[in-house]
């Protein structure tokens, strides 16, 4: 049997069949020309059936989706015979340019004068970009890029998947994600985990699986097995027994011996509030505010943002919710807020510093979160992300002052913030760990990069012992202010307990994780928390310390995970 190790970063047991993603579509040479023995009638032709297979297909894709992926793709099947995107490239065929480099230039002039319009009009660029590749791939006989169409479940194997792969991406067809590049950071994992499908990471191999292999795939242990006998089906029907125990959260996240760990959730909007809600969040440990601003040209208005915060809001009566500023920058750009010339946007203008390039905007958030918060049901928290001194943090929690923001708060992703927690904490009210972030920026290791993937790994004794350093700033200041943990590291329920041990006040997780996290966590004392804890400390890697306290957890074996 052949197999493949990478990362586990989303637990479950599957087998079914292997689908790859297809490879992006490459661009045509610059100058490319017809070959000798085709005419320009013949080039032109070839692409008008091309645009009108591609519009065919996108038209049967948008007829059997529902809601906004149905909107998406009826616009791009427009896009697909657009009359001044093809007459742009027949144009250019007349000149002897390839119908491939020439519906390729004329989709970059046709989505350029689109942005140039800005609004409604710029979003359908990117429309004109994805037909551009589709004829492309039509024209070349190769498959077209996206997420495959298939009408029986399958494993979606890819090299990794962008924000943009995942807009069609249908849970109840893709039963695992499996790449060979990412990190435990990376948006396939992070996908993965808030749709609660199987996923492993940084599998060097995968990729050449041939479709319709059949393979096990195992995304506690991080394993893909080629053509699985009765030992692996046996996993598989012991893990969904075992999902059935996990498939309720209580609402009361604790240890065995009562000591309360409240477990929240990070969310995106509204709708993930809701849903957050239905399955027994707590509260809200994250909400991310850039679903308001992304896709957008100009900063959303005052009034745009209250409504949007409000429904948040109003999913958690009586129960915390935990607001961070705009963390713009990096793998998230903003036309109207940052520079994408950045050579290193990681270590660039970010979360709280765009305040100092383009002041007035963090202001206008945080009186919007104010305004939302008036007469609120909820308990409303606020965290500007990107901190890295002592000062940043005392200026933020003046600018919550004078909003009327009476619980200001700092995020923990830059090691110097752990380090001088202590002083933080004398300026905010609260701290909590962004472990996404933190374990990046502690290892030096860009989070996206699967080579890197061992690196970045919150299970690192260092990222744990900043953790621990933060906790310590806390008690530090004599009043044990809350810290706690909203990055991916508290959705890993081993990992939880470390974090417990450490003395974390509180996790946040995507809403999928919250029965296994409280499952686990219910299995042990604090005690045991803390045992286990300084057993990941002094490990000598981050293998070692997962492997060290996963063998101290006989519930995991009985839970599948």
């Amino acid at each position: 049997m052949q197999n493949f190790s990478g990362v586990g970063v989303s637990p479950g047991r599957i087998i079914g069949s292997v689908r790859q993603m297809p490879k992006p579509v490459s661009e045509p040479p610059v100058g490319e020309r017809m070959s000798s023995s085709t005419t320009a009638d013949e080039a032109t032709a070839s692409l008008r059936a091309a645009s009108k297979v591609v519009q065919a297909e996108l038209q049967g894709r948008a007829a059997a989706a529902t809601g906004a992926s149905k909107a998406v793709l009826e616009a791009t099947a427009l896009m697909a015979a657009d009359p001044m995107l093809i007459k742009a490239a027949v144009k250019l065929i007349a000149t002897g340019t390839s119908a491939e480099r020439a519906i390729w230039e004329s989709g970059a002039s046709v989505a350029e004068m689109l942005h140039n319009l800005g609004g409604y009009m710029a979003d359908r660029a990117t429309d004109v970009l994805d037909v551009r590749a589709r004829i492309v791939a039509e024209l070349r006989g190769v498959p077209a890029p996206g997420i495959p169409q298939s009408t029986e479940p399958f494993i979606l194997v890819a090299e990794d998947l962008a924000p943009a792969d995942t807009a069609t991406l249908d849970p109840a067809k893709v039963l695992a994600l499996v790449t060979s590049g990412g990190g435990p950071q990376s948006h396939t994992a992070i996908i993965a985990r808030a749709l609660g499908l199987p996923a492993v990471v940084a599998a060097p191999g995968v990729d050449e699986l041939v479709d319709g292999t059949e393979v096990y795939v195992d995304g506690a242990a991080g394993t893909v097995s080629v053509n699985p006998g009765a030992d692996e089906q046996a996993l598989v029907a012991a893990w969904l027994l075992a999902a059935e125990t996990l498939a309720v959260f209580d609402g009361t996240g604790s240890t065995a011996d009562g000591h309360l760990v409240p477990l929240l959730a990070n969310v995106g909007g509204a709708v993930d509030a809701v849903k957050a809600a239905e399955l027994g969040a707590q509260g809200v440990g994250l909400l991310r505010t850039e679903f308001c601003f992304l896709e957008r040209d100009t900063e959303p208005t005052i009034d745009e943002q209250v409504v949007a915060y409000r429904g948040v809001f109003d999913a958690f009566p009586g129960k915390k919710v935990v607001v961070r500023t705009l963390d713009a920058g990096a793998d998230k750009p903003l036309p109207f807020l940052t520079d994408t010339t950045e050579p290193n946007p990681s270590l660039g203008v970010r979360g709280y510093r765009t305040d100092l390039t383009t002041p007035g905007v963090l202001k206008r958030q945080l009186t919007a979160i104010a305004t939302a918060a008036t007469d609120s049901p909820a308990e409303v928290w606020v965290m500007a992300p990107m901190i890295a001194t002592v000062d940043e943090a005392a200026d933020f929690a003046a600018m919550c002052r004078v909003a009327g923001l009476k619980i200001p708060g700092v995020m923990v992703e830059v090691p110097s913030a752990a380090l001088l927690a202590d002083r933080i904490l004398g300026e905010v009210d609260f701290v909590s760990l962004g472990t996404n972030d933190l374990t990046q920026y502690t290892m030096a290791a860009d989070r996206q990069l699967g080579t890197l993937a061992a690196l970045n790994s919150p299970w690192q004794p260092a990222v744990l012992h900043l953790i621990k350093l933060t906790v310590a700033g806390s008690i530090a200041q004599g009043k044990n202010k809350p810290v706690g943990v909203c990055g991916e590291a508290a959705a890993d329920p081993v990992l939880a307990v470390v974090l417990v041990g450490l003395g974390v006040s509180t996790l946040s997780m995507t809403a999928r994780s919250l029965s296994a996290v409280g499952a686990v966590l219910k299995s042990v004392t604090l005690d045991e928390a803390k045992r286990l804890a300084e057993l990941a400390l002094s490990a000598r890697n981050a293998d070692e310390a997962r492997t060290r306290v996963r063998a101290e957890l006989p519930i995991l074996e009985k839970l599948g995970l």
